[in-house]
């Protein structure tokens, strides 16, 4: 499960559906992303990370996720 992305997400205040409505892909899709269930391919992970404010390249590092958000969630770029 990607803890990290569920964090960003409720604090920005949003539900899954509208994180997926402002990116244009399927409510199921971004919950199977954040779950861990299934990777973002690199355009989707580049629009969630839009609309949430974070760099998206932290889809796709090998180090602990949760620390790198710790991290950047202050300075979160895109």
């Amino acid at each position: 499960m990607r803890v990290w992305l569920r964090k960003i997400r409720e604090e920005a205040g949003f539900t899954q559906e509208e994180v997926a409505s402002k990116c244009g892909i399927g409510r199921a899709t971004y919950g199977a992303i954040e779950t861990g269930e299934r990777n973002a391919t690199v355009v989707n992970a580049k629009k969630i990370a839009n609309v949430l404010h974070f760099n998206w390249t932290i889809f796709f590092e090998d180090t602990c996720h949760e620390t790198k958000n710790k991290i950047v969630s202050n300075q979160r770029v895109v």
